[in-house]
């Protein structure tokens, strides 16, 4: 079994077929980039306290320090002898499997098309471009994503969400304080289950939208920029509800004290947006509706 202990900048290549990616990193960066080449290529720039230790045991690549273990990496925040530093760039198979937990580590993650799980304590994470289901969860980093196709689910205590030219057929997300903003750039019928306790909610759609829309806040405000909902309610117990379009898909989103907004992304150019039913009236992408 391949193996390498890392005490200082590091270059290798690895011509053995790789289909799983583990990192396990306590601050630092790690990026990682799936590519249509067969080989794998390793770069550790910067290096600090404990070696980084480097295996290839049949066909899973592992990235980690010794004593850092998959699961429950938020108990490393207990250490405070901890004083390791990494900056680790990977370019693996694009179909590779890639898990990553970090600590105090900024993460990237672009071009892959197999499973991508991350988990993180501190430490913002950037997802770019990743075609198949992704799961990401952190404690107060931020996770922001764009031209995701695969399904997402996210959680967090304190960390925001933020989803641009989102094309996936399924987004989950919990935050306690964390904002959570989805920007979808696909027409189709989509299943959004979001929820937070006092941060706020944000969905964009395209035209022609296709849900049912069920949205909720106990003492937050309510912003619908689409004719078709209804937003009504008593004081906690506000509500923005109805049918876009034929209702093939379902947005929900629950919260306590934060806002919610649904707002209208502009139609593409060779899309021919649909009439409101409201003669003189100009579509918008900003709520126009009234304000609970």
């Amino acid at each position: 079994m391949p193996e390498w202990s890392v005490t200082k900048p590091l270059k290798l290549t690895l011509d053995d077929p790789v289909h799983s990616l583990r990192v396990r990193l306590v601050r630092g960066a790690v990026n990682v980039v799936g590519t249509d080449e067969s080989a794998s290529r390793l770069e550790v720039t910067s290096v600090e306290g404990e070696p980084l230790e480097v295996t290839l045991d049949d066909g899973v690549l592992t990235v980690a320090y010794r004593d850092l273990p998959w699961h429950n990496v938020r108990k490393l925040l207990k250490r405070d002898s901890w004083r390791s530093s990494a900056v680790v760039s990977l370019a693996v198979p694009a179909g590779t499997t890639v898990r990553i937990g970090s600590v105090d580590a900024a993460t990237t993650v672009s071009g892959v098309k197999g499973r991508t799980e991350v988990q993180g304590v501190n430490g913002d994470t950037t997802l770019v471009g990743l075609t198949g289901p992704v799961s990401a969860s952190t404690v107060t980093g931020s996770v922001e994503a764009q031209a995701l196709s695969g399904d997402l689910r996210f959680s967090s205590v304190g960390g925001d969400l933020t989803v641009v030219e989102g094309s996936s057929r399924s987004v989950h997300a919990e935050s306690v304080t964390g904002s959570v903003m989805i920007d979808l750039g696909r027409t189709g019928p989509a299943d959004l289950e979001l929820s937070n306790v006092s941060g706020e909610i944000a969905v964009r759609l395209p035209e022609p939208a296709d849900a049912e829309v069920h949205a909720d806040t106990a003492a937050g405000s309510l912003a619908n920029a689409f004719d078709e909902l209804r937003v009504g309610g008593l004081p906690g117990t506000r509500r923005i509800t109805g049918r876009l379009g034929a209702g093939s898909g379902r947005i929900r989103a629950t919260t306590v004290s934060g806002s919610i907004a649904l707002l209208r992304r502009p139609a593409s150019p060779d899309t021919e947006a649909p009439d409101s039913g409201t003669p003189g009236t100009e579509k918008s992408d900003t709520p126009t509706e009234k304000v609970l």
